[in-house]
């Protein structure tokens, strides 16, 4: 590069240095030093220049300049001459001290610069800083800073300059008076002393190895004089601070004997401040430096300072901690520093000031101690090994105190001793145990607030630290393996400690498998040797009974079975085998459930299963009653959790069960009856669980010890007790009695079944009985204690439910059947009928259920008293309860109505019979005619219920006739005239009637399948539809069917009910029952005009008796006519010819005259086309009409389809709009008048009644007629109706095509261009070829192609390359056809942005890989050049149609690329790279196709592997690397495109796109990145800098950014 080149460069990008934008600034710094890492001398030349040539430059882009020589110097500083250097440093030296004032980013950047040439020219620096030290002057603030950043940066070479610099400052201190020169000065002696101190560490390596501390001492202290006795007692803050900093580096360089002197003045001195400031973290710098220094020299005047040190540090650390305050964390980090100081100096002293601190009650000062005594422990440990009995005992006081933050302190403190042995020390286990203790603490006892940084306010809790730092001790300290193990095992089974389970299970597993690892010595615990620890059967049951309740503290149930199947040797040895093939099982369902999943009932009872099993191992009578015995001692402990001692019941039941000493389970059992806590329902049901378990192995001990314990001292005396206390006895006598009816019913119900029979009325019911109803005075009392009730249905039904599963049930006389009914139903009745409060009434309806099916079988009275009293206490119920009132209680009502319904269905199980069956309808039928809704839906529910029942368990042979419930069954389940409310409660009765009918059809034959049934089954879903037309019609359905299998004698009865119907308030029960009157009528009015005189005028012709209500629109009689008109097939063709002849009569439309200039004329649809529209809408929604439609078909389509297109935007006459702002009725509310609705409804209703449903429903589903109804989307509703059509309609399409031929001449545009998107989208379809209609549809295209209409001739070419995928074997054939349309659709008028162009382009896509290669050789060329320009196209669409056909012909000629093509496909590589970066989606999209396909006609793999990589679809684009690795390729490869590509980015510097724009610079500075110097001919380097210099104007930042990016990588052209 010529000088004079490398100097424009520089000046264009220093003349941008004034940038009002930061990012580009610092972009032109960025190029700056770009130019500098390859020409540093001549960059840093310029720039010079630059600042002494434009002298009146701001300061901000003087110090911009400054900085960018900065950076370069800072890596070629070395290449430096002298000259250069000495320029530099004057001129670094004149900007530094131009202006007296401080002006810090200015002044800083020119001392950078001299700092960076001071690392290399260290004299000359020197020099010419020393030259600006003027004796008896003060020097400018910036010299001082830069001499101190100097000290630092090259200490080195400064310090042997010291002594001068020192000599020449320290005369003026005195001098100095304004606070920021005394700063400059202090900052300036703190870095001196830095680097001097850095010096004498190092002298090794230092230049000068002889130099000393007293070379500086007697300055450094002349120094100290002043900054301590006189600037230290400003008033500035910020001085002192400055002094302070200065003080501490310093005391290392005084004398000893100064320093000794002067430390009774310095440190009272420094401490005072701690005072005045409240940023303290200097000050705690200084003073550990001063600290250092005295230790350092064995000072002795330290130690009668140390009282008042110690106080002001420990005040210091007392201050509490904003964590979102650095200086705050830092001065706390300083002050523990100080203490490290004074802890290895005096650590006597430094302990007998801490550890009575930690007696105090004040939070800060015990936390503040307890902070400085772990940072002791483990940055003194020598100094502390022997104080360890010491600090152990002073924690006595802090283990109590209940402050979180005390708390906190007190475990890290623990944490540490724990790695510093402190915890194997006598009062260890005091430690430990604390730790524990706060594990056991509950989330919701901490409720301090945490600090504004904590992200998580429970990973700072007590408990999560005290659970981390007991697992890290356990895990990671080795030293407190034998110190924890096997002592952590007494903190399983205190209930104090259970919230500390998890962690305990967790480090002790941890701990036992490290001890089975170092061998089974060492494993297996003594337990002799260890009192204090529990036994293997106390663990046993603990850990089993809290894994009943998995998820509770952090999953404690997988942690407790862990450290089970650990410990099994020291359990039992036989449990090893067994435990590890169960335990991953119990541990994996728990994987594979939640909390809210898990279904406690199945995990329980896996943990039992457990149980047992292992009990089966050990086979240890002996062991079993010891577990036993432990598992009862832990019964206490769990008070406090019902579930968790319900368990333990269960678990007590199991091992008593498994005992083979029967003295011992009595015992037990007699313990348990003696001290449960009857007051508490759980309990009570734990008890009776534990009963029942054991009586599986142990049924008559089990019995006779509930009796015994009633005949018993204890159960008299208790009773005897509560009788004392009256108010009290009565309630409390009745819980014991209740746990004992309980204990009965779980006996029958676990009990073996063959047992339990002969047990159950001589033993339990007798009990059960007896203690339920007592007896004052020989009369029998029964209790009011509603529990005592529920426990005595609980346990009757259990005992019911016991017999009734019984394999001798069917052979069983139960002769208190009838006693336990009868008690049942009184208690049934005693509930109230309105509300449900207690689950009795299920419980008694469940246990009448099991006692209807045992022997004997209840009289027809009971049967009935029965049926009666439920229905009684359950249907006047309130309505089902919703979520929002409580999820139990909406359980409680579903439960009890499944209830009533297993009830019922067991009753008519007992007779299943009709009779049977209607008996139960006739007790239902008060309740379905119930006046409350809710009444009625359960008792049409229930009879659905029933009805269903009966026809699935009923056998009859073939013969066999079942006569339905008669015609008042029918009549009330009617699915409207009962229900208030038809939406919500339509279900229960449409099922009703469903099933109602499908009991009388299949009572013919159990085989037999009607196509009646069949159809009514099939209504259902209308029933409960929501839309009330539906509902209506479903219902007129369901009336034809009855009508036609309804006996006549039930007929008139049938009416009845309906005429009832017709005065309900509900409108729509009374409009349901007059659609099925209406019905019935029709359908059956001639046997009602035999049987009934009065039904003659019901009962005509079905003519007359139209079915539906009448409306009130004047226009639907006319609409009922043309609908009759179509009732006879040869009438309908007639009408609908003689409609179609009326359509084509007048004109679609007449244009009105315009109010306002320039408005476009008013189009309104003439009426005679309108009616006729709407009178074909008419008849053909007529079924009858349906051979005239088809006969008419072609016709049809065609007329309708072009009166579509004409009414587009067509308005009604003002009459007719008048009339519908008034209002049409509701049922002509859904029909549209407006001229193009009502045709494009009308062209729908022709195509159902043809039988092109399949057509419809495509539209429907593609929203075709809605866009076939608007301007902007009829067009492509057309479209989408031709492809419906050729899916669907095929065959119909010849003859369509026929009568559309004559089409393409009409007048009307609108119906040119809907007729070519019909014709041109039929090419899209393979049926244009299979109907042989391929010619003829691309001749009749053929002929529109000159029409002047522009939407027809872009229409023509769609449908042209629509063969593509129409019939893509017929493209070749075609294909100079196919390709001359769309070339010359390419030239199609002058319009730059014709939409025929556009559409050629993109049937040239589609087309250029069908057609023959020859064909398309001879336009290739012509093609390229004429889209060419489209690259660049303001409209999205032609940049994209444009670079995509530009891909295809990439495509198309892999492999066989001629040059000329080559050439263009080489000049596209600019345009498409740059446009990736279009600001429109699609465009960067067609680029990445485009490119793909560009890269194999390259000839570089390199280059087309890099499309293929980073061009995929979907896949980010990172521009500048992908840009950067496509410029090395094609520099590598391409070395003579250069010239060429950097003129096409010339071009898009004046892109209106801005990300084009910045494209551009970036494209060229890669290119010039990658260039050889070779390639420097074929750059005009002088227009391409005066082209970025543009650009460096150009009003978007991000292209200026990039220009000066580009600048600076242009320094490659040498």
């Amino acid at each position: 590069m010529t000088e004079s080149s490398m100097k424009k460069l520089a000046s264009t990008l220093l003349d941008a240095i004034t940038d009002k934008d930061p990012l580009v600034q610092e972009q032109v710094c960025s190029a700056l030093c770009s130019l500098g890492e390859v020409r540093p001398v001549e960059t840093l030349r310029a720039c010079e220049e630059y600042l002494r040539q434009h002298d009146k430059l701001a300061h901000p882009y003087r110090a911009a300049v400054l900085r960018a020589m900065e950076r370069v110097l800072s890596s070629h500083a070395s290449e430096l001459d002298k000259d250069t250097a000495s320029t530099i440093i004057l001129l670094a030296s004149s900007e530094m001290t131009k202006t007296k004032d401080l002006v810090w980013d200015w002044q800083q950047a020119a001392s950078g610069v001299l700092v960076a040439v001071g690392r290399q020219f260290i004299s000359k620096v020197m020099e010419e800083l020393l030259r600006r030290l003027h004796p008896g002057t003060l020097p400018h603030c910036a010299v001082l800073h830069t001499l101190a950043s100097l000290s630092v940066a090259n200490a080195f070479g400064v310090v042997p300059f010291l002594p001068s610099v020192l000599s020449s400052l320290l005369p003026v201190l005195g001098v100095a008076k304004q606070d920021t020169v005394r700063v400059a000065f202090c900052s300036a002696l703190q870095r001196f002393s830095e680097g001097a101190l850095e010096y004498l560490a190092n002298l090794d390596r230092a230049p000068d190895p002889t130099v000393r501390k007293d070379a500086f001492a007697t300055d450094i202290f002349s120094a100290y004089d002043v900054l301590f006795h006189q600037w230290l007692q400003s008033r500035e803050a910020k001085l002192r601070l400055a002094v302070v900093e200065a003080l501490g580096p310093m005391s290392h360089l005084l004398p000893s004997e100064r320093l000794e002197e002067q430390l009774p003045k310095l440190l009272p001195g420094i401490l005072a401040l701690y005072k005045k400031h409240a940023e303290t973290f200097y000050l705690s710098k200084s003073l550990g430096q001063i600290l250092e220094a005295a230790v350092s020299v064995g000072s002795r005047t330290l130690e009668t300072q140390l009282d008042a040190l110690l106080a002001a540090l420990h005040s210091q650390i007392c201050v509490p901690v904003e964590s979102s305050s650095p200086l705050v964390m830092s001065n706390q980090k300083e002050v523990l520093r100080c203490f490290t100081v004074l802890a290895c100096s005096s650590p006597d002293r430094l302990l007998a000031f801490l550890l009575p601190r930690l007696d105090t009650s004040n939070e800060r000062t015990r936390v503040g101690t307890l902070q400085v005594v772990r940072h002791v422990i483990n940055s003194a440990a020598a100094q502390m090994e022997d104080k360890k009995p010491f600090i152990l005992s002073s924690m006595r006081l802090p283990l109590l105190d209940t402050n979180s933050k005390v708390k906190r302190a007190v475990v890290q403190v623990i944490s540490a001793m724990a790695h510093h042995g402190y915890l194997e020390q006598p009062g260890g286990e005091a430690m430990i145990e604390y730790i524990v203790q706060q594990c056991a603490l509950p989330p919701e006892q901490e409720p301090e607030k945490p600090g504004p940084g904590s992200k998580d306010p429970k990973a700072d809790s007590v408990r999560a630290i005290s659970v981390r730092t007991l697992y890290l001790v356990s895990t990671t300290v080795d030293r407190m393996s034998h110190v924890l193990w096997p002592y952590l095992l007494q903190f399983l089974t205190p209930v104090r400690f259970t919230g500390a389970l998890t962690p305990l299970c967790r480090s002790l597993v941890h701990l036992a498998q490290k001890r089975q690892e170092a061998g089974a010595d060492a494993f297996l615990i003594q337990y002799d040797a260890h009192a204090s620890l529990p036994s293997p059967y106390a663990v046993t049951g603990r850990l089993l009974v809290v894994s009943s309740s998995p998820y509770l503290g952090d999953g404690r149930g997988a942690a407790a079975l862990r450290l089970l199947s650990v410990l099994h040797p020291n359990i039992h040895p036989l449990l090893g085998q067994h435990w590890e093939t169960t335990v991953p099982l119990l541990l994996g369902y728990l994987d594979e459930h939640t909390e809210e999943t898990l279904p406690q009932e199945e995990w329980e009872e896996k943990l039992l299963m457990f149980l047992r099993d292992t009990l089966a191992i050990i086979s240890d009578n002996a062991w079993i009653c010891q577990l036993s015995l432990e598992l009862c001692r832990q019964l206490p402990c769990y008070d406090e959790a019902p579930q968790e001692k319900n368990f333990l019941y269960k678990c007590i039941g199991t091992t008593l069960g498994a005992a083979s000493s029967k003295e011992v389970v009595r015992k037990h059992l007699q313990e348990l009856l003696e001290t449960a806590r009857y007051q508490e329902e759980a309990e009570r049901e734990g008890l009776a669980c534990c009963f029942g378990i054991c009586a599986i192995s142990h049924l008559e001990d089990t019995l006779a010890q509930l009796e015994d314990f009633v005949r018993s001292e204890v159960f008299r005396k208790s009773i005897g007790i509560l009788n004392i206390f009256k108010d009290r006895s009565e309630n409390e006598v009745e819980k014991v009695k209740s746990a004992l009816i309980l204990c009965y019913g779980h006996v029958a119900a676990r009990a073996p079944r063959e047992l339990v029979l002969a047990k159950a009325e001589s033993d339990i019911l007798r009990n059960i009985s007896q203690h339920f109803s007592t007896k004052v005075l020989g009369i029998k009392v029964e209790t009011k204690d509603p529990a005592l009730k529920l426990c005595l249905v609980q346990s009757v039904c259990m005992v019911s439910r016991a017999i009734c599963s019984s394999t001798q049930a069917g052979s069983f006389h139960f002769t208190r059947k009838a006693e336990l009914v009868a008690q049942m139903m009184e208690f049934i009745r005693a509930e109230p009928p309105d509300s449900l409060r207690t689950p009795i009434r299920k419980k008694a309806m469940l246990t009448c259920t099991y006692l209807v099916s045992v022997e004997p079988a209840l009289d027809e009275q009971a049967r009935a008293d029965v049926i009666h009293g439920c229905l009684h206490s359950i249907m006047a119920l309130l309505p089902e309860p919703k979520e929002e009132d409580g999820g139990c209680q909406k359980s409680l009502y579903l439960e009890t109505l499944h209830a009533l319904e297993d009830l019922l269905t067991s009753l008519l199980q007992r007779n299943m019979t009709p009779q049977g069956l209607q008996i139960m309808i006739e007790h239902l039928s008060p309740w379905i005619k119930s006046p409350r809704g809710h009444e009625r839906a359960r008792a049409l529910g229930l009879s659905a219920l029933l009805l269903r029942y009966f026809l699935e368990h009923l056998r009859v042979s073939v013969s066999t006739w079942v006569p339905g419930p008669g015609a008042d069954a029918c009549g009330t389940h009617d699915p409207e005239c009962e229900l208030p409310s038809w939406l919500p409660l339509a279900a229960a009765p449409a099922q009703a009637i469903v099933l109602f009918l499908e009991t009388w059809i299949e009572g013919f034959s159990r085989d037999y399948r009607d196509d009646v049934a069949e159809r009514l089954l099939s209504l259902k879903d209308g029933l409960v539809h929501p839309d009330p037309a539906i509902l209506f019609h479903t219902c007129h359905s369901v009336g034809q069917i009855i009508a036609k299998r309804l006996p006549p004698d039930q007929l008139i009865s049938l009416l009845l009910t309906m005429f009832e119907a017709l005065g309900d308030p509900e409108k729509n029960c009374s409009r349901a029952a007059t659609v099925m009157i209406n019905c019935l009528l029709q359908e059956r009015g001639g046997v009602l005009q035999e049987k009934v005189g009065e039904g003659g005028a019901w009962g005509g012709a079905p003519g007359e008796g139209w079915p539906w209500p009448v409306l009130d629109h004047p226009a639907h009689h006319t609409c009922m006519l043309w609908r009759a008109l179509a009732v006879e097939p040869r009438l309908a063709a007639q009408v609908l010819g003689l409609l179609l002849e009326k359509m084509s009569k007048d004109v679609p439309f007449k244009e009105s005259r315009a109010f306002l200039l320039g408005r476009t004329p008013d189009r309104v649809a003439t009426l005679l086309p309108l009616s006729a529209t709407c009178a074909l809408f008419e008849v053909m929604s007529t079924p009858a009409a349906g051979p005239a439609v088809l006969e008419l078909y072609p016709q049809l389509f065609v007329v309708l389809l072009l009166r579509v297109s004409c009414t587009v935007g067509v308005q009604l006459p003002r009459n007719l709009q008048a009339q519908e702002r008034r209002g049409a009725s509701p049922a002509l509310a859904t029909r549209n008048l407006e001229p193009c609705s009502s045709a494009v409804d009308t062209l729908r209703s022709m195509l159902l009644r043809s039988g092109s449903e399949d057509v419809v429903q495509r539209m429907d589903l593609e929203g075709g007629w809605e866009l076939l109804r608007t301007s902007a989307g009829h067009e492509e509703g057309a479209t989408r109706l031709a492809r419906a059509m050729a899916e669907h309609a095929g065959p119909r399409l010849p003859l369509v095509l026929k009568t559309l031929a004559c089409t393409h001449s009409s007048a009307y545009e609108n119906q040119r261009v809907t007729t070519t998107a019909f014709l041109a989208e039929l090419l899209n379809s393979n049926v244009a070829n299979d109907l042989m209609l391929l010619d003829s549809l691309l001749e009749s295209l053929a002929a529109r192609q000159k029409d002047t209409c522009a939407s027809v001739r872009r229409l023509v070419l769609r449908g042209l390359a629509n063969l593509a995928s129409g019939c893509p074997d017929k493209v070749r054939t075609h294909g100079p056809q196919l390709l001359t349309a769309m070339i010359g659709g390419l030239d199609d008028g002058d319009n730059p942005h014709s939409p025929v162009a556009l559409e050629a382009m993109l049937g040239l896509a589609r087309l250029v890989h069908l057609v023959e290669s020859w064909d398309l050789r001879s336009g290739l060329l012509h093609v390229a050049i004429r889209i060419r320009p489209f690259f660049d196209s303001e409209k999205m669409e032609f940049r994209t149609a444009s670079i995509r056909l530009f891909g295809h012909l990439n495509k198309v000629c892999h492999g066989d690329c001629e040059d000329v093509f080559l050439d263009q496909v080489v000049g596209g590589l600019a345009p498409l790279l740059l446009h990736l970066q279009d600001p429109q989606a699609t465009v960067a999209s067609a680029c990445r196709f485009a490119l793909r396909m560009c890269g194999p006609n390259l000839a570089c793999e390199e280059l087309s592997a890099a499309f293929q990589k980073h061009l995929q679809e979907g896949r980010a684009l990172h521009f500048g690397e992908f840009l950067n690795t496509t410029c090395k390729h094609l520099m590598h490869h391409f070395p003579d495109l250069l010239g060429r590509l950097l003129t096409t980015c010339l071009f898009y510097f004046k892109s209106s796109w801005e990300n084009v724009r910045a494209a551009a610079p970036l494209f060229t500075g890669f290119l010039v990145l990658h260039s050889e110097p070779r390639q420097q001919p074929q750059v005009d380097l002088d227009q391409l800098i005066a082209a970025l210099q543009i650009l460096l104007k150009d009003p978007a930042p991000e292209v200026r950014t990039r220009a000066a990016e580009a600048l600076g990588r242009l320094v490659k052209l040498a």
